[in-house]
């Protein structure tokens, strides 16, 4: 039972960091104002992306993660010239492009013949000599560097969002972009700036599982991750401690599924892969109830911006 225990929440990291990269993602844009749908079409331009760099590179797995970043950046910006040039409806706008990102990815990697090709990957570290602690080692002080690296980020974007003029000017435009333009502030070029950055941290997301965790590409190999990550945000309440906490909670649900499995404990197998969304729905109902004593999304959040117009 501890070797259960102890395998199980060693695996939690690996599973909870993409749902984490990816609501930080979404929060980053929706804090500009911009309802960001795209999450799961990204995640598959940066897995495909990722991947595929290793695949003909012949390794580099620092390298195929900062091109799923750059990657699903620069598809973001077609979402970016959709909601704020064009001012098309934004989820509209958001469901376009998840389903421009799976048709595309998956012509790319079959054109490219990728499909189900194992690539090295990246390993897990060992911090010596704090690895070497019973239990706690094991779990915390042996995992791969994109774990540790995704804690920083957390400190990074939480720090530049609430400490930093470039954050107040994004949470400001955000809340009220009318009163943000008359204080000066660029509108536009602080939400693209925002979808792009955010973008980033998601293709990042769905690089990690092509790179790092699954370590191939298959078709749509992103399974909801994105959708998901979607209601972490609004279980969050577009902050970013939360959405860690609860990317470590689904973490925990997903990385439960094959221990399960592998301990010969009977459970019907589509019960198993269904906990992920029997969770979402779960956590949407919560927050439902919750928000009967008001929300706290950014106060503009799916509105376009038209400069000088009176509302």
């Amino acid at each position: 039972m501890n070797d259960f225990l102890i395998n199980w929440l060693a695996n939690v990291p690996v599973t909870a960091v993409p749902y984490a990269l990816a609501a930080l993602g979404l929060i980053v844009s929706e804090r500009s104002g911009v309802l960001n749908l795209t999450a799961e079409g990204l995640m598959l331009i940066g897995a495909l992306a990722g991947a595929g760099t290793c695949l003909t590179l012949g390794g580099y797995p620092a390298i195929a993660l900062l091109v799923a970043m750059l990657a699903a950046s620069l598809v973001s910006l077609l979402f970016a010239i959709l909601v704020v040039v064009l001012r098309v409806n934004q989820v509209i706008a958001g469901l376009s492009v998840v389903f421009f990102c799976q048709g595309l990815t998956g012509l790319i990697g079959t054109l490219a013949k990728w499909q189900n090709k194992q690539i090295a990957g990246l390993g897990n570290l060992k911090i010596w000599p704090l690895s070497e602690i019973p239990v706690i080692g094991r779990i915390f002080f042996m995992q791969d560097s994109v774990v540790y690296l995704t804690v920083l980020i957390f400190f990074a974007v939480n720090f530049i969002l609430f400490r930093t003029m470039l954050g107040l000017r994004l949470r400001a435009v955000g809340e009220n972009p009318a009163a943000s333009d008359a204080a000066g502030v660029s509108v536009s070029l602080h939400r693209i700036l925002a979808i792009v950055a955010g973008s980033s941290l998601i293709g990042l997301a769905g690089g990690y599982i092509s790179v790092v965790s699954v370590k191939l590409w298959v078709t749509g190999m992103v399974g909801g991750r994105g959708w998901i990550a979607v209601a972490l945000v609004v279980f969050a309440r577009w902050a970013p401690w939360p959405a860690l906490w609860g990317a470590l909670l689904f973490g925990c649900i997903e990385a439960l599924i094959p221990h399960v499995a592998a301990a010969g404990i009977r459970v019907p197998q589509y019960l198993m892969l269904m906990t992920p969304y029997l969770a979402t729905i779960a956590v949407m109902v919560w927050v439902g109830a919750k928000d009967r004593r008001g929300s706290q999304e950014p106060g503009a959040l799916g509105q376009p911006h038209v400069r000088e117009e009176r509302r």
